[in-house]
């Protein structure tokens, strides 16, 4: 047993005999700390070697990984009562947390829309007109996968790698990434392909883009923000939202799932990749697990 899980073990035993509290409340500040360990981890940091300047940096992580301002707030709290519990038996002297800010609840933070709410987008989706299957399959792509808008409507077909599981990604910097891609993205790509774009007249320098407009040429950045707004209206959505609602929606619904901060930080291209070969990357596999272990639509 490491240090780390000793004291989770003896925080949550504290938590149920000495706070009294429910299952579901023990649960969530074990994740909460949790997600705090695998940050740990990734720095080989010790629980008595955290720092103020380390908690300031794990929220730096959360936040650049667009997680609400409410969700922040109530990881920080679960980690303070672990301090709080560490000093209480003298495994520490000091509180790292002490100092630490909490987000400030009010402050501007982009939207993100909860599961039922892109299940609701998804559903209100004619699939009767031919563009029906082209903007399921870009919403699903742009959720499932975390995508940038400028990286979606610049996919191309020779990117895409169903059998090994990724899609290679083009992202800011010329960056490239591999980002897993789930039979859901799988089959919605697939049936706009066979039922529409094969049929389509594409127009010359457009064959390997993916999603294309009547007209046979890539779509703008513009038309998806139109596809968006037009669908939010659609089912009468409350939010202001775009085409990087969904990347934000997809940090949020793996982090608050429990998945690995540096797992979706290398999906979101926050991290460069330093080789773009299907089989040759080590880690792809594990964070190939990572993401579609956790993501709502990839769950049965």
């Amino acid at each position: 047993m490491t240090v780390w899980e000793r004291y989770i073990k003896q925080f949550i035993s504290y938590l149920k005999i000495e706070k009294g509290l429910s299952e579901n409340s023990m649960l969530a500040y074990q994740r909460d700390v949790l997600k705090l360990r695998d940050y740990s981890e990734d720095f080989n940091l010790e629980v008595k070697n955290i720092k103020l300047k380390d908690l300031q940096n794990f929220i730096n992580d959360l936040n650049e990984l667009g997680l609400a301002a409410r969700s922040q707030a109530r990881i920080l709290s679960g980690i303070r009562q672990f301090f709080t519990f560490l000093i209480l038996e003298d495994e520490l002297t000091e509180d790292p947390s002490e100092l630490l800010e909490m987000p400030k609840i009010g402050m501007k933070l982009p939207e993100v829309l909860d599961v039922e709410e892109i299940e609701a987008l998804l559903n209100v989706i004619d699939l009767s007109k031919n563009e029906g299957h082209r903007n399921k399959a870009i919403i699903e792509t742009l959720y499932s996968c975390g995508l940038r808008v400028s990286e979606l409507v610049n996919l191309k077909f020779s990117d895409i790698y169903f059998d090994e599981g990724f899609i290679r990604v083009l992202g800011k910097g010329n960056k490239q990434r591999l980002v897993p891609v789930s039979e859901q993205v799988e089959k919605e790509i697939n049936l706009y392909a066979k039922n529409i774009r094969n049929h389509q007249t594409v127009k010359s320098g457009n064959e390997n883009i993916v999603f294309l407009n009547r007209r046979g040429s890539r779509l703008t950045r513009e038309m998806i923000f139109i596809i968006v707004k037009d669908l939010a209206k659609e089912i009468g959505l409350n939010k202001s939202i775009s085409p990087h609602t969904f990347r934000h929606s997809f940090a949020t619904h793996l982090i608050e799932g429990g998945a690995n901060l540096r797992a979706i930080q290398e999906m979101l291209g926050h991290e460069s990749i330093t080789t773009t070969e299907i089989y040759t990357h080590l880690d792809q596999r594990f964070l190939r697990e990572a993401i579609l272990s956790f993501h709502p639509r990839n769950k049965k």
